[in-house]
């Protein structure tokens, strides 16, 4: 009787751990709009559907002299090259989850999914 409840628990478990691993994954899947936001000093200077976007490369001029080079290849986005010291926006790599944007703070510019209403 004691195997039994061991093995019940067991079970529960393993559907509850199996269904947090599919919550997780889906919130790292990007939102079915595709729309991004291409955000700098908190205004939008882009609104972008990647699901129709031509392959291209966008550059972005910071009011401070800066720039970032934002690349737009088979439906995803990166910042591929940009001046600022740390090259964290470069290093994010491609923007994959609505939860986690590209930011690059020395040239104050986010890159972001947009939310329903937003594009």
């Amino acid at each position: 009787m004691k195997h039994k409840k061991i093995m019940i628990i067991i079970i529960i478990l393993f559907i509850i751990l199996i269904l947090c691993l599919l919550y997780t994954i889906q919130s790292f899947q990007n939102p079915s709009g595709r729309k991004v936001l291409i955000i700098q000093n908190n205004n939008i200077i882009q609104k972008i559907n990647l699901s129709s976007e031509q392959n291209q490369e966008i550059k972005i001029q910071s009011p401070d002299g800066g720039y970032n080079i934002i690349k737009i290849q088979n439906h995803e986005i990166c910042i591929s090259e940009a001046d600022c010291p740390d090259q964290t926006c470069v290093k994010t790599g491609i923007l994959k989850s609505e939860n986690l944007p590209i930011v690059c703070l020395p040239h104050k510019l986010i890159i972001r999914f947009a939310e329903e209403g937003e594009a």
